[in-house]
């Protein structure tokens, strides 16, 4: 019998690339079933964060610190034994699925090569990735599964990722800006339907996004990163209504763009560093 997951750990981690350090000493963790939101503005290190937990950075890029999954060192793993974890018991939807999907592969048939890869010699592997197609909302799964990526729109091939990611019944679900490239309606549908796949399963998920309000209809906990570092964390509620650090709470005013009255210039982030000793 396998014992309990422990969740993630992150202890004191930095990533540096040739010419600058992108991630600066931070940690955190992740309980089992937890949902935890990692925001920030571009460039303040939140995918660089995501791809060092999936083992996926450049060969130049230089790690150190700890990544504890499930209690094992994450960091000291070879790429084979990576390979095994990505899939199995993390999984990751991107924000672009062009990139990440083969465009002369059937999407079927990419769904059931990430079943095959973790669950050798199950049958019925077919019937498993139809069902998962219909499962995250795609019209007509079987026709669906014999399409090419750019046969699909954006919406439905989000959804193709959101079934490679959960196929396996991962314990670590990592969404990097999921729903960027969406417009709002379909955003609205993926973020329901992520919420609902989350909600009937033990999976703990870190959602990284710059969106507050995105991050708002998933998570229930926030992390705060700002150039390389964790600024403020904390129960989601609460640092909507006292954030405490200049950038949280620039995040938020930029965010209410309602407030603002006519004629009256945007907040910018800067604004919130006037003064600041941060």
């Amino acid at each position: 019998m396998k014992g309990q997951n422990k969740g993630l750990k992150v202890e004191n981690l930095q990533v540096s690339f040739r010419d600058r350090q992108a991630v600066k000493g931070i940690s955190f963790e992740i309980p089992p079933g937890a949902r935890v939101g990692l925001i920030g503005e571009s460039g303040s290190g939140k995918s660089v964060t995501a791809l060092s937990l999936m083992g996926l950075l450049d060969e130049g890029a230089r790690v150190s610190g700890s990544i504890r999954f499930d209690g094992e060192e994450l960091l000291s793993l070879t790429d084979r034994q990576l390979a095994r974890l990505r899939g199995e018991k993390i999984g990751m939807i991107f924000q672009e699925p062009m990139t990440a999907l083969d465009p002369t592969m059937r999407v079927g048939k990419q769904v059931a090569e990430v079943l095959a890869l973790h669950q050798r010699g199950k049958q019925g592997k077919r019937k498993e990735v139809i069902k998962m197609l219909k499962r995250v909302g795609l019209p007509d799964p079987e026709q669906s599964a014999n399409a090419f990526p750019h046969q699909l729109s954006g919406g439905q091939r989000q959804r193709v990722m959101m079934a490679m990611a959960l196929i396996n019944a991962p314990q670590l679900l990592i969404c990097d800006e999921p729903t960027t490239a969406l417009d709002v309606t379909v955003q609205a549908k993926v973020l329901r339907l992520l919420d609902k796949e989350l909600s009937g399963s033990a999976a703990a998920c870190l959602f990284i996004s710059h969106d507050l309000a995105v991050v708002n209809q998933i998570c229930h906990y926030l992390l705060v990163m700002y150039q390389g570092q964790i600024v403020e964390r904390g129960p989601l509620r609460q640092l909507l209504e006292q954030p405490k650090h200049p950038y949280t709470r620039g995040l938020l005013a930029t965010a209410d763009i309602a407030a603002v009255k006519p004629g009256e210039r945007l907040p910018i982030l800067s604004d919130f560093f006037r003064g600041s000793d941060e």
